[in-house]
């Protein structure tokens, strides 16, 4: 009998070495044909064009010439997109976020339609809002702050939510012992233990819509990003690069002013990186 399971032992590890080299070459031989698909050969008969755009862009040598002010004016267009869009979805999504939440909203089903409307606003990206709000409102900053103000909505009500979820109902039971109203119940019980994530992630979403700004710009929502879109359009590669560099300026700001308001709003030890 020992012998008998000594002889059949080594075909399962046998099956599995199989079928790992049968998986290995179905995954290569599909890399290859995605390779064929999409014609990465192009790849390496663009490079002569590439670095010609990359000459081009290390040459500033007519930086004098550009127009500095009507670029610093969409770069602060930028941030001020990104800062109306999260304020206002900050905005929309706290009251969502409690009506959200299975501990402040018994019901099932209203809270699962509450939770698939953040599902739907997050469910598209900003560009897809932005393409429909150019469409609805026109050129312009007012249709990238809606398209953050909307998908942001999502995103933050889902995140207060959560936080909702959470929280330590002692201090809710406490308030409510002492004979408060529901509304003094949330204002006092719930709001200041959800205060710290709220502000985190309200700056550290101004911080990521700053990016996502300029990336609508390019759909017409205006701001640094159209201004980046004009320049490329007219082979103009100085400039684009000198838009890029005052755009990973500003995100870098951001986010070194981000951080130390988090330090200072919320409090915790210096952090760096």
């Amino acid at each position: 009998m020992s012998g008998a399971v000594a002889h059949l032992l080594p075909r399962p590890a046998l099956g599995r070495r199989a079928l790992h080299w049968f998986l290995g070459v179905g995954a290569l031989a599909y890399l290859v044909y995605l390779l064929w698909l999409f014609d990465f050969d192009r790849i390496f008969t663009g490079l002569p064009k590439l670095w010609v755009i990359i000459r081009l862009m290390l040459d500033w040598g007519r930086f004098t010439e550009w127009d500095h002010a009507e670029l610093l004016r969409s770069m602060v267009e930028t941030v001020a997109m990104a800062y109306l869009g999260t304020l206002l979805a900050t905005l929309i999504a706290l009251p969502l976020g409690f009506l959200g939440a299975r501990n402040i909203v018994p019901n099932a089903v209203f809270r699962f339609l509450t939770r698939r409307i953040f599902d739907g606003c997050r469910g598209l990206d900003q560009f897809i809002w932005a393409l429909v709000f150019v469409r609805a409102v026109g050129l312009g900053p007012i249709a990238g702050i809606l398209a953050i103000m909307v998908a942001e909505t999502g995103v933050l009500a889902k995140l207060f939510a959560e936080a909702i979820d959470n929280i330590d109902l002692k201090q809710v039971d406490g308030i409510r012992s002492t004979g408060a109203s529901r509304v003094a119940e949330l204002r006092y019980g719930v709001l200041p233990q959800i205060l710290p994530v709220l502000i985190s992630q309200a700056l550290y979403s101004i911080e990521s819509n700053s990016r996502e700004a300029t990336i609508l710009g390019l759909v017409g929502a205006g701001g640094i990003g159209l201004r980046l879109s004009e320049r490329i359009q007219i082979n103009a590669w100085d400039q684009v690069a000198y838009v890029i560099v005052l755009i990973l300026i500003t995100v870098a700001s951001i986010d070194t002013l981000s951080r130390w308001l988090r330090l200072r709003l919320i409090g915790g030890p210096s952090q760096r990186g």
